[in-house]
């Protein structure tokens, strides 16, 4: 579900600043506008600000300059525990005192649920992460897996309207992530939930999200879904970020609409899509995506170019085959090839041609 103008805004934040020391700032004008029940994810490196946004949208830290509102209301001054939203950290934060059942009815009973009501929906929310006969256990007594499922059951049971969840993952071993990934997603959409998802790891945000913000600098570099990040970055950061990708850096011969042709600084000439590029002469990083890059020329359009490429690695990944190439002067060259009966399995030494369609090829700022 991807945001429009005619959405209504539910989280909003509006040139939103920070500052710890009153010099350098950690986020940037960050202007950003979420619809009620959509998953986003805060994807960067660490540093880039996108934690320091969360916390300003917990009431954990404030916000130096700007505006932060959720229904229209803005929470600038509301303390945390009045904001009515539901949060999910890597290191659980348990009580270890208290029972799996007495974790959930803490957050009831600060809110004032009557003992019945209260049981209720202990038990519903339990049954919604599937540990419905682990209330009387104590959270030293679960697994890292069942502790996060309990953590999550905590942030949902109070059916707060927003949860946020800071890199709640990132102590789980990977198959128990991947699904972890797809059970929060599930009861997320499940339930109309307004998630706002903090991580580094870009397959999660890929495979999560409704739509990833990409932070660098404390600054938003691109805001879209992950099929539109993934396949049309604005950016050489993005591009970078994002994925596997191979990036080869010359200038811009000839331009024409959304096409344009680049001089490579090896001297070979290859077709492009001008995305972050205005003028001919411009400098270019191109960026294009190993499993887009065709080793097959009957693929191609006659009048493509194409390059010279040398096998320098050939490894078998099951589903794929990953070569790496020298090309353009560059030993980093990497393709994908899916695993299929009448795939080529390229050796060592070879010597081979490859090239793309202009559309895969994006020519970004260098």
């Amino acid at each position: 579900m991807a945001a429009s103008a005619t959405d209504k805004a539910f989280v909003e934040f509006e040139r939103v600043q920070k500052s710890y020391d009153g010099e350098t700032l950690v986020v940037k004008d960050l202007n950003l506008t979420m619809p009620k029940g959509e998953f986003l994810t805060m994807l960067g490196p660490s540093g880039s600000g996108k934690t320091t946004c969360l916390m300003m949208l917990a009431g954990f830290e404030t916000a130096t300059h700007g505006d932060i509102r959720i229904g229209g209301t803005s929470i600038n001054n509301i303390p945390p525990h009045k904001r009515g939203i539901g949060m999910v950290f890597q290191n659980y934060a348990l009580f270890p005192h208290m029972t799996v059942a007495e974790n959930l009815a803490f957050p009831l009973e600060v809110r004032k649920i009557g003992k019945s009501e209260r049981e209720e929906k202990v038990k519903r929310a339990l049954d919604m992460v599937q540990m419905g006969q682990f209330g009387g256990r104590r959270p030293a007594q679960l697994s890292g897996g069942q502790q996060q499922r309990i953590a999550l059951a905590r942030a949902l049971v109070f059916q707060p309207e927003l949860v946020l969840m800071d890199e709640p993952l990132g102590a789980l071993d990977k198959q128990l992530r991947e699904h972890m990934q797809f059970e929060i997603t599930r009861l997320a959409h499940e339930l109309g939930i307004t998630t706002v998802y903090v991580t580094h790891d870009q397959t999660e945000a890929l495979t999560m999200s409704d739509r990833v913000a990409v932070f660098n600098d404390g600054r938003i570099q691109q805001l879209a879904p992950p099929d539109k990040l993934y396949e049309a970055p604005e950016n050489s950061f993005v591009a970078q970020f994002i994925g596997e990708n191979n990036t080869l850096t010359g200038k811009v011969e000839t331009l024409s609409g959304e096409r344009c042709t680049v001089r490579l600084d090896s001297g070979e000439l290859i077709d492009a899509r001008a995305v972050n590029v205005s003028a001919v002469g411009d400098r270019t990083k191109v960026s294009i995506r190993p499993e887009r890059v065709e080793i097959n020329k009957d693929r191609l359009s006659p009048d493509a170019h194409t390059l010279k490429a040398e096998v320098l690695e050939f490894i078998y990944m099951g589903d794929i085959f990953r070569t790496r190439l020298r090309v353009a002067g560059t030993d980093e060259f990497v393709i994908k090839t899916r695993n299929a009966p009448d795939q080529v399995r390229l050796e060592r030494g070879q010597q081979i041609e490859i090239g793309w369609l202009a559309e895969d090829c994006h020519a970004l700022d260098a």
